[in-house]
């Protein structure tokens, strides 16, 4: 499963210092995109199968943090035009979200409901977020990928990518790393 994230989304190591981040995208995909906690669930036992569904149902989205206060955060994703109110997992997520300044790639599931109420909906703790200085031109590379149709995916994928070289490469400014001309071709219309 790593390794197929990976191909998707650009190699890492221990030695890396976004190794951590990483993990946790890499685990969030596995869970939901790869279908792990399906995989698990008949070995999990009965309570987990809940679980399942909702992560089987994540929105994986490219998010701007909009507003935070105590209860949770409101996010506006890119790519979909969803806004979305999520509720804090706990305090280190709501600091995190309280002072993100970029784009976040990350996924939102819906926790669980009283029948009659509304579900609380939860960023997954593998949200990796794009350096504040990459929302131009990962705005301009998001309003080429709609108009050649990519699938959400193909893009958000593409958009680790670009992400990884941005990291990896002291020298390299946001508007090199984040190019429409990264985005795959086999993709392209």
């Amino acid at each position: 499963m790593r390794e197929k994230f990976e191909q998707r989304t650009g190699s890492f190591g221990p030695e890396d210092a976004w190794f951590e981040s990483r993990s946790r995208a890499f685990w969030d995909d596995a869970l939901t995109t790869q279908g792990f906690a399906a995989l698990a669930a008949p070995h999990a036992g009965e309570e987990v199968a809940g679980v399942v569904a909702r992560f089987d149902r994540a929105h994986r989205g490219v998010f701007l943090v909009d507003d935070v206060d105590e209860r949770g955060a409101h996010l506006v994703d890119l790519w979909s035009g969803a806004e979305l109110l999520v509720r804090h997992l706990d305090e280190a997520q709501a600091v995190t979200l309280e002072h993100a300044e970029g784009p976040m790639d990350a996924r939102v599931v819906a926790g669980p409901a009283e029948p009659g109420e509304v579900a609380p909906l939860f960023v997954l703790p593998g949200a990796l977020h794009h350096g504040p200085e990459a929302t131009e031109p990962l705005v301009r590379v998001i309003t080429a990928a709609r108009e050649r149709d990519m699938a959400s995916g193909d893009l958000l994928d593409a958009l680790l990518r670009m992400e990884l070289v941005f990291r990896s490469s002291s020298r390299v400014k946001a508007g090199f790393a984040y190019r429409v001309e990264s985005l795959p071709r086999a993709v392209m219309v």
